[in-house]
């Protein structure tokens, strides 16, 4: 890894992040989250009821969705995705991608018939909103999961493990760690990778702007998330405990 730098942050390093947990006082869980230039404020909700599809079947379910804040940019946004027009074919994918990753996070069979939602408002974008979105969303799932288990509401752990998400950028030459907008829009490839704390990969996406790349770097791009990854469950953990979550107390056997 070179030792160049970007506004003074190694290549190899995250953003610095801060977390306010329990932020949103009205939900069961909630977090609002800030990686650089990026906020998001995730909340969880819990509904003791499931989708039709579910119902019947004794299992629980964990859903999301994402919103950009109209100001989220250096200009407001024309209108509100759902209002003026529907919700875009981005939001809902960043959306799904959010319920996939927290899924992964939870053992439905033991959660009940019951439902999760994630929302995720961006309020400031600078990059690396979907990734930022997902790392949110598992501390205020977590939270919620507590105020569940502390009211006698759960008969086993549900967590399987800590998830959270970054970016890896191929940035003239380079591989960068945690890219902001300006990174992103200049990058040769973004890779956004999602992974449990036990470095389990939930799913990688990615993209090569003209020139294929070598299958090699993308084996290093991957080695650099997980490295990332690692951090972030680091700062998860310490967030989560400090709001009183015995977070091992979540986690099944």
């Amino acid at each position: 890894m070179a030792n160049a730098k970007r506004g003074g942050r190694p290549l190899d390093t995250i953003r610095p992040v801060e977390v306010v947990p329990g932020f949103h006082k009205l939900s069961e869980g909630s977090a609002l989250y800030r990686a650089g230039g990026t906020v998001v404020l995730a909340t969880a909700s819990i509904d003791d009821s499931v989708p039709d599809f579910m119902a019947g079947r004794g299992r629980g379910w964990v859903t999301a969705e994402y919103q950009m804040h109209p100001r989220s940019n250096p200009k407001r946004r024309e209108a509100r995705d759902g209002r003026d027009r529907p919700l875009g074919g981005r939001a809902r994918e960043i959306q799904r991608l959010i319920g996939r990753a927290l899924r992964a996070a939870v053992d439905l069979d033991r959660l009940g018939e019951r439902s999760i939602t994630i929302d995720c408002d961006v309020l400031e974008a600078d990059g690396g909103t979907r990734t930022a979105s997902v790392t949110a969303g598992f501390v205020a799932l977590a939270l919620a999961l507590d105020k569940l288990q502390k009211a006698g509401r759960l008969a086993k752990p549900v967590l399987r493990d800590t998830v959270a998400a970054v970016s890896v950028g191929h940035v003239d030459d380079e591989l960068a760690l945690d890219l902001c907008y300006a990174e992103d829009s200049a990058a040769r490839v973004d890779l956004n990778v999602v992974a449990t704390g036990r470095a389990g990969i939930v799913e990688i996406q990615g993209t090569a702007e003209g020139e294929a790349v070598p299958r090699e770097s993308i084996d290093r791009m991957v080695d650099l998330a997980l490295v990332g990854i690692g951090e972030l469950t680091a700062v998860q953990r310490r967030v989560i405990g400090a709001a009183g979550v015995e977070l091992e107390r979540l986690m099944r056997d």
